[in-house]
């Protein structure tokens, strides 16, 4: 059985989930205002592990939330993957953040746009389609009147900036879906096993979580 250990820490949400043949068994995670990550995210790997009476000898690979998003938190946890990675010779899976964002909505019609909070009026985002493929590459951008104003078909926002977002984003096909606030590595589970049976591997060695930008402060 391929058992795959998916991290996701990209923001206030520190979460792990283990999957067989792609498909969720277990989960836990906590989303708390002071990023808990460091104190939580070893506890939730070996209780998740205990749960389903796995050893960390029956992983076959470690996937990790590869940005962009917290430095800290993406730090914390690319630093335990490849950790993980290194003691127990599997490969590394990286998943883009903003992917597993926009992968927790479905639609019919219209775009996806996934926007995790920086700083002031700032967001990291990107745009995908009704299929959750990428149609507009990551970016960070300060949000005004005009941002989105392009896109002449229903828009769903999802993601914790959507609270400064509604104050500026008025446009009548513009939607919030304040139930997706967070990415969660429930929804890595199938595109971390997508990638590992397609040998989808970095390098434990040199990778390095996609910050999008330098590190600006420890409260970031």
């Amino acid at each position: 059985m391929n058992y795959i250990l998916n991290i996701e820490t990209s923001t206030k949400n520190c979460s792990v989930a283990i999957a067989k043949e792609g498909e969720m068994i277990v989960c836990k995670e906590i989303a708390e205002i002071g990023y808990s990550h460091a104190e939580k995210l070893h506890v939730f790997i070996e209780e998740t592990l205990t749960e389903v009476n796995l050893k960390f000898s029956d992983l076959k690979a470690i996937a990790v939330s590869q940005g962009p998003g917290s430095y800290t938190g993406l730090r914390i946890g690319v630093s335990a993957a490849k950790g993980l990675c290194y003691a127990l010779d599997i490969p590394l899976i990286a998943v883009d953040t903003l992917e597993i964002l926009a992968s927790q909505i479905s639609i019919q019609e219209g775009v996806i746009v996934p926007m995790i909070d920086a700083r002031r009026m700032e967001v990291y985002s990107a745009i995908f389609d009704k299929n959750h493929q990428k149609i507009r590459d990551t970016k960070a951008e300060i949000l005004t009147e005009e941002s989105f104003s392009d896109l002449n078909q229903t828009v769903y926002f999802v993601g914790d900036s959507s609270t400064k977002a509604k104050t500026l984003l008025q446009k009548d096909n513009f939607i919030f879906s304040d139930d997706f606030i967070y990415p969660s590595a429930k929804q890595m589970t199938k595109k971390s096993y997508t990638l590992f049976t397609n040998n989808r591997f970095e390098d434990v060695a040199y990778f390095e979580p996609f910050y999008l930008k330098d590190f600006f402060s420890k409260n970031d």
